[in-house]
């Protein structure tokens, strides 16, 4: 643990963000995975899924948790098996 007050405030605040980035990630990631389930299945409410999915990516890439362009892949991909 760092000595000088600022160090000590900066290893704190790194270490709020990384939780609550490693949340928002993990909730991204099942939120997509239960998209992906649901299109396997053939379940009913594939769609909403499909949807709620893409918003996820999009809110982690605004937030800057994955790039953008991840986020532009994984969305495509989850649309061409939804077709």
């Amino acid at each position: 643990m760092p000595n000088i007050k600022s160090a000590i405030k900066r290893v704190l605040v790194a270490e709020k963000a990384n939780a609550a980035n490693s949340q928002a990630k993990s909730a991204m990631r099942t939120t997509v995975k239960k998209a992906e389930q649901a299109l396997a299945t053939g379940a009913e409410n594939a769609q909403e899924l499909v949807v709620a999915a893409h918003k996820a990516l999009d809110k982690a890439a605004s937030k800057g948790l994955i790039h953008k362009n991840a986020a532009s892949r994984k969305k495509s991909r989850l649309a061409k098996k939804a077709n």
